[in-house]
This record gives C-alpha cells, sequence and structure tokens, in this order.
C-alpha cells in the first residue's frame, strides 16, 4: 500500500533514474528497517551535495554495495528527513516535491519549511 505524502495525498513516485527509496522503489516509503527514514524526495544541488559530505555522508560516489550509484545535481533522491533538516537550518536545503515526500517528514521539519523549498513534480 502506498503512503502518503506532506500534503495529504497518495504517494508519488521520487525518482526511478538513479532509482532512489530505502526500497529502491521510486519513492520514499519507510518502514520498521528504514532508520533513516529516507523520506524526503530532494533534488541535488552541488551545493547540498557538498554539505552532506562535510557532514560524513558523501552521496556523490557510487556505491554499489548498496546499489548506490552516487548523485550529481539535478539528480531526485529520497534523503534522510533529519539531514534535510540540518541542512535547511545551515541554509543548505535542497529543493523537494511535495508530492513524493512521506507524510512522516513533518515530524522533522514543517509545511511551512517544505514549501519554501517546493519544485514542480515534472523534472
Amino acid at each position: 500500500m502506498a503512503g502518503k505524502n506532506v500534503l495529504g495525498g497518495e504517494l508519488a513516485a521520487c525518482s526511478t533514474d538513479p532509482m532512489t527509496g530505502f526500497y529502491r522503489d521510486g519513492c520514499c516509503n519507510t518502514g520498521g528497517s528504514d532508520t533513516g527514514l529516507h523520506v524526503v524526495c530532494a533534488q541535488m544541488t552541488a551545493d547540498f551535495l557538498e554539505f552532506s559530505r562535510s557532514r560524513g555522508n558523501d552521496l556523490s560516489t557510487p556505491n554499489p554495495m548498496f546499489q548506490f550509484p552516487g548523485l550529481k545535481p539535478g539528480d531526485r533522491w529520497c534523503l534522510c528527513a533529519a539531514r534535510w533538516k540540518e541542512a535547511y537550518d545551515a541554509g543548505k536545503a535542497p529543493a523537494v516535491v511535495l508530492e513524493a515526500c512521506h507524510i512522516s517528514t513533518l515530524e522533522f521539519a514543517s509545511l511551512e519549511e517544505l514549501q519554501e523549498h517546493a519544485i514542480s513534480a515534472e523534472k
């Protein structure tokens, strides 16, 4: 069953190229084994990728063991909610696709904060 998004509707796909989501299904769904809560559909920027690397999470380098292709600016990816909020607080938050952000994102960031960085689901 598909989850709900932060707007209360059905959760839309985030990206299939690269294939994202904790379950690698293209959606920012979550479950008990997703301890990082990969629920924020974000569009990568060079600024955010550098910020994440500076915090010990290199999202640019591929890691085939985890089916991780390495990200570049423009890619959409399901980020950990806490990392997005940390980036937001530091003024480095990437844009988000509200329709593809799981409702549990609201435990970390307000809808208003997310709306400040909202972009169209169309890529």
